[in-house]
């Protein structure tokens, strides 16, 4: 693990670029937001692509809107109206996206200075959330160790609490499997591990059921370009300007299974995604432009990057019937997920 400056906050905090290489991947994070800001995978020559869309500057991180490699907390996605019960308490959140509570809020997890430790393989990080910041209670500590192991890059979250409160924990990952600065994911192609999908309503809150994704456009059990059935006059795609949604994953929460494989179309890149996570949030970036440039002087535009934000449903707090993301005292919240690559 290598380690150094990479300026500081607008508030006078240090953050420092931290860089992993196993030779077979390398990656850099910062200790801001515990933001992945490249990842280098080998192409079928040996070439090594950086598949992270992400800034050269900090200013640019601090100024962004759009959580391009970013560890997401406390809660991952949206609540409905800033506002859920626990426990027979109403608790009120910022809201943050139109009348929604998204991505842990203003100051999210996102945007705060973590904690740096070297452990084999990778790297550890920390941050100490205070009871009731943005709204959410109890002090929670949360972890984020990334490690390299062969060809794959793992974040392990864990997250401990002194009261009840709710967590959701994702990395934010705009991936472009042809190059950060190769322009549109379109042509990508994609399978998600999941058979049925929570629709949602204009604002992108889930209506609290559970569909099928056979014989739609939410259909990627076998495998389709991103953009073959994006534009289609499908309701759901319309509520969201293109795939902005939560897939169930198919298989036992808690286990280790496949969520999402995602092939690039120029470069020959294979991406597998694998969790112990409920659910995952595939993001086509149909509103990324308008963001800092990028690395390397590149502007980026909608659809030059796709998240797979592994994750518990979006609104799970208001949704009794999903899985629940309730943390209390004595207990840790523990989930893996693993990216792996060939080629």
């Amino acid at each position: 693990m290598q380690r150094k400056p990479f300026g500081q906050t607008r508030d006078g905090q240090a953050v420092e670029a931290i860089t992993l290489d196993n030779g077979q991947l390398s990656c850099t994070f910062l200790t801001y937001g515990a933001t992945l800001v490249s990842l280098n995978v080998p192409d079928p020559a040996g070439k090594m692509v950086d598949v992270a869309l992400g800034y050269d500057t900090l200013e640019a991180y601090e100024s962004q809107d759009k959580y391009l490699g970013a560890t997401v907390g406390r809660y991952a996605n949206r609540i409905a109206a800033g506002r859920f019960t626990l426990d027979g308490v109403e608790y009120t959140l910022a809201v943050n996206d139109g009348d929604n509570h998204l991505h842990g809020g203003p100051t999210g997890f996102s945007t705060r200075v973590w904690q740096a430790e070297e452990v084999p393989g990778g790297v550890c990080f920390t941050y100490e959330s205070q009871d009731m910041e943005e709204g959410f209670p109890g002090a929670l500590t949360a972890k984020v160790t990334y490690t390299l192991e062969d060809s794959a890059l793992v974040a392990h979250y864990q997250a401990t609490t002194d009261r009840p409160t709710v967590c959701n924990l994702t990395n934010h990952t705009y991936f472009n499997l042809n190059g950060h600065n190769s322009g549109s994911i379109l042509d990508h192609v994609l399978v998600l591990h999941a058979a049925h999908y929570t629709p949602v309503v204009p604002g992108s809150i889930p209506t609290g059921k559970i569909e099928e994704v056979i014989g739609t456009p939410m259909d990627f059990l076998y495998p389709h370009t991103i953009g073959q059935r994006i534009d289609r006059l499908f309701p759901q795609l319309l509520h969201c300007g293109g795939y902005d949604h939560n897939w169930v994953i198919d298989g036992p929460m808690g286990t280790l299974r496949p969520a999402a494989r995602l092939v690039g179309d120029k470069s020959g890149i294979t991406m597998e995604v694998e969790t112990t996570l409920p659910g995952v949030q595939c993001y086509a970036a149909n509103f990324l432009a308008g963001c800092p440039t990028g690395k390397g002087g590149v502007t980026y535009h909608n659809r030059e990057g796709v998240c797979l934000e592994t994750q518990f449903y979006p609104d799970s707090p208001n949704h009794p019937n999903f899985p629940s993301c309730v943390l209390r005292p004595g207990e840790t919240w523990d989930h893996t997920t693993m990216f792996r690559f060939s080629k």
